[in-house]
This record gives C-alpha cells, structure tokens and sequence, in this order.
C-alpha cells in the first residue's frame, strides 16, 4: 500500500504487474527518502480539533503522518505492506524520540488487517496500481473506527485544468462515491465533510493531480 505518509501513496512509474510488496520496495529503494517527510495537510487540517486517542494509519510509508500524530499526543498503529517503508518509518520516529508512542506492522490490507479499534482511523491516498481491493479495505477501515471516533479518506481527484491525466488507469473516485461505497448505516454515522478541493501544502507540490478529495466522518456514539 502507498504509504501515506505524504505527499505520496502513489502509483507511479513501475509495472503494475509486480505483486503491492514488490512494487512499492522497488519504488522506496529509488532513492533514501521519496516523500517530503512532512505529513498530509489533510490530515492536519482534518485532526486539529480532535482529543488524541488511539490512531491507525493506513499506507503509512516513511512515517510522516504517524510521528506527527503521535507528537501531538496521539498512539498510533502505522500500516504498510513495503517492509522498506516501515524499516524507514520506524527510523524516522525513533530520531523524533517517539518510537514508544508509535507500534509499525506490516499488513497488505486485501489479506490483513490491524487488530483493535481506534479514535481515528486515516487513509490518506490510498492508492495502488494493481488489484488492491481499496472499498472493501475502507469497509474494513470502518469496521474499526470506535464510537465517536473519525473516519478520513483522501484521494487524489482531477488532474489540474489543462494537464495530462498522470494516472489514467486508476479509478480516482469521487468522494461521495467513496461514502456510499461503504455501505454504512445511515443512523450510525455523521458526515463531517465530503468534498473535492484544490490542492494545498506539500500536495500542491506533487504534479498532475490538481484535485483531492477528502472524506471525514464521525461515528456516533
């Protein structure tokens, strides 16, 4: 799984007829660090307001989103299916002195799943070329939100006006496509925002992309 930590999760450049694990190594082997190594502005922006509790990080890659979860006082599970990913991950918050507030595991999350219910629970960019079965693992990613806890889907949107699609055989859905492909109960749930935007902070740096899309909701208690 792309990692989220930022700027990222990805699909680029490599053949989709690698296995998740085999593409997404080669792709961190490219080079000691692929992604800024700040987190998500999404994420930030999504999380301000929010009592720290348990995290689960989904596509975590080098780490960014889950050390700056957990310097904000959050416990966090980062999960990603590169073993080069997490070894980076498990570097990068052991210099931020936060090793012990943040547990890495390695999941390809069509097979696995980390165990636990969490306060927030984070997809950020989740994307993958391949397979990867990614509305039945947001389902998954429901199913492990706590009550009052929150949900937060990000994904890539439309290309800027005027540029290439970078990414045409991907399925960039829109966000209310990704809500009502997790089938949720209607009492069961708040939707806090469901909207596309333009792009900002370390995002607006990638190229291509001019959109993203974002998805946040609360699971009534």
């Amino acid at each position: 799984m792309p990692g989220t930590s930022h700027d990222h999760h990805s699909h680029q450049g490599h053949s989709a007829d690698a296995t998740g694990q085999a593409f997404w190594d080669s792709r961190y082997r490219e080079s000691e660090r692929i992604w800024s190594g700040r987190p998500n502005s999404v994420l930030v922006r999504e999380t301000a307001g929010l009592t720290p509790g348990r995290a689960l990080d989904l596509g975590c890659g080098e780490g960014a989103d889950a050390v700056w979860l957990a310097g904000r006082g959050w416990r966090v599970t980062g999960s990603d299916i590169s073993p080069v990913a997490l070894e980076r991950a498990a570097g990068h918050a052991a210099e931020a002195g936060l090793a012990d507030r943040i547990a890495f595991e390695r999941h390809d999350l069509g097979e696995s799943f980390p165990d636990g219910e969490f306060d927030l629970v984070a997809a950020c960019f989740l994307h993958s070329p391949g397979g990867m079965p990614r509305e039945r693992i947001l389902r998954r990613a429901a199913a492990a939100v706590a009550p009052g806890g929150i949900l937060l889907v990000a994904g890539h949107g439309g290309p800027a006006p005027g540029a290439p699609n970078p990414h045409p055989e991907l399925h960039l859905p829109a966000p209310e496509e990704v809500l009502a492909a997790l089938e949720l109960p209607e009492e069961g749930w708040e939707v806090l925002v469901c909207a596309e935007h333009e792009r900002t902070g370390a995002e607006a740096e990638r190229p291509g992309h001019g959109y993203d899309n974002t998805l946040t909701l609360r699971r009534l208690p």
